[in-house]
């Protein structure tokens, strides 16, 4: 089975052709507006691996959390080429990708904006909440790893927590994990949005007069 998977939730943009358990080609971009790039990175990906797009059997996108419109740009990117491709398109947790790329005992991190964080382990349930929060959760010693992660670095290494160097890659959520995620669930898992948190677009409404 081959699959391309693509991820935009979070403040760098990552891609992969995935070929049961081996990469055939993957990458990433950082910095600015990282989700519109995505297309042309996949094109960079099949052009790189030499495969044919008509040997793409499912589109992976990861579904988040993170942020809204980049959850929403990939998503509907992963719907648009597979439609376009006549193939099955499935989702797969941007936070799961982060934990399975750091250690089964590895906090995942997002910075939700809004002065939170998208925050899940094997011991805390995944939701937003304050940095001070996810701190009083975790355990001294404890790593934790995504761009909420070097977002909040000084509250949380003062706090006694791990958290690797910028450009650590354990901070991406790695496309390579999204397809492996998706092929052991049977590409069960809906191509849809984990906001963990009301939009904000629909919270200035509810606010609006």
């Amino acid at each position: 089975m081959l699959l391309l998977a693509i991820d935009t939730a979070t403040t760098a943009a990552t891609a992969c052709l995935w070929r049961d358990g081996s990469v055939l080609a993957e990458g990433e971009r950082r910095g600015g507006h990282v989700a519109q790039e995505v297309l042309v990175l996949c094109q960079e990906l099949v052009e790189r691996a030499g495969v044919p797009v008509s040997e793409i059997d499912a589109v992976v996108g990861g579904i988040g959390p993170g942020s809204f419109t980049g959850v929403r740009i990939g998503l509907a990117t992963a719907r648009g080429v597979a439609l376009a491709l006549g193939v099955p398109a499935a989702g797969a947790s941007t936070l799961a990708a982060l934990r399975a790329g750091a250690g089964d005992d590895a906090i995942g991190c997002i910075d939700a904006r809004r002065g939170e964080v998208f925050a899940e382990s094997s011991e805390i349930a995944g939701a937003a909440q304050a940095p001070a929060t996810l701190v009083d959760a975790a355990r001294p010693g404890q790593l934790v790893v995504g761009d909420g992660a070097v977002r909040y670095r000084a509250l949380f290494e003062h706090a006694g927590l791990v958290v690797p160097a910028d450009e650590d890659p354990r901070h991406l959520p790695a496309a390579r994990l999204l397809a492996a995620s998706a092929a052991a669930d049977g590409l069960r898992t809906p191509l849809e949005p984990r906001y963990m948190r009301r939009p904000d677009a629909e919270a200035t409404l509810a606010v609006a007069p």
